[in-house]
């Protein structure tokens, strides 16, 4: 053991510790995506508002509060960013959030706020629902509490991969359906779109005849009203995808394999 480095970090945490409280400045930050797993947090008009009256009751001076709607499952967050900026300038000592997992639920973020506590640039961080204080105890916890949101996340992710594979296995596309198919919220199944599904085969139709190119099919969608699900216009590049997508013909390709739809082809194999 080095007890250089252990004796070095002793003294680094009682002069943290020795920090005059008083003179503290903090930055409220507020953070909440509009992801599935997020669905149970505050929302950032809540969180202030709670964060407002914590700062107030511990009576904790507030330089600004930043808000964030964005995920923190990966790195590169404009307002956090901006906040970390400010704070290696010298504008705030500490940072008030409703829990950890509002600053970072990756490894990333999780290590710059560690990084910035070990340096001495972050000497107080402000919960109202989690402990911290600059010691190598309370580093370590708050090391477990990032652990802990990564890992929800990973584990979250890996979920969703299985759930994805299995319906994929089942016969049933997991994601958007194509032209001429509709997504069914009741069923959760594709069924086929009857105000575009002729359409759509008369692309293949005119195609087949090789009489046509593939800009003049887009021109004939045009014409005919055919649209993409989300109402833009088919461009070339749209032809082409619908004539190269085995999906209407009853298969589906997912990452690299072909499974056996349960939807209903719109071409004949």
């Amino acid at each position: 053991m080095d007890f250089g480095r252990k004796n070095h970090l002793a003294v680094s945490f009682r002069e943290k510790k020795n920090f005059n409280q008083n003179n503290m400045k903090y930055f409220i930050y507020a953070r909440k995506s509009t992801e599935e797993d997020d669905r149970q947090v505050l929302s950032i008009e809540a969180q202030l508002v709670e964060l407002k009256e914590f700062a107030a009751k511990e009576k904790l001076e507030i330089v600004a509060s930043l808000c964030e709607a964005k995920t923190a499952k990966e790195p590169g967050r404009t307002k956090f960013a901006e906040m970390l900026s400010l704070i290696e300038k010298g504008k705030a000592d500490g940072i008030i959030s409703w829990h950890p997992d509002r600053l970072a639920r990756n490894s990333v973020d999780g290590g710059k706020i560690i990084h910035f506590v070990d340096r001495g640039l972050i000497n107080s961080l402000k919960f109202p629902t989690f402990w911290f204080e600059p010691t190598p105890q309370g580093l370590f916890m708050l090391n477990i509490a990032f652990g802990q949101s990564k890992y929800f996340v990973d584990n979250l992710r890996e979920n969703v991969k299985r759930g994805l594979r299995q319906k994929i296995r089942n016969g049933v596309w997991p994601g958007w359906a194509p032209v001429g198919y509709l997504n069914n919220p009741k069923t959760r199944l594709i069924d086929i779109d009857r105000r575009k599904a002729q359409k759509v085969k008369k692309l293949f139709e005119f195609y087949s005849t090789g009489r046509y190119t593939l800009k003049s099919l887009a021109n004939w969608s045009k014409e005919k009203g055919l649209y993409g699900n989300l109402g833009k216009e088919i461009a070339v590049s749209n032809v082409q995808k619908i004539l190269n997508n085995s999906f209407y013909i009853g298969l589906m390709k997912y990452r690299g394999e072909i499974f056996e739809g349960q939807h209903e082809p719109l071409i004949s194999k």
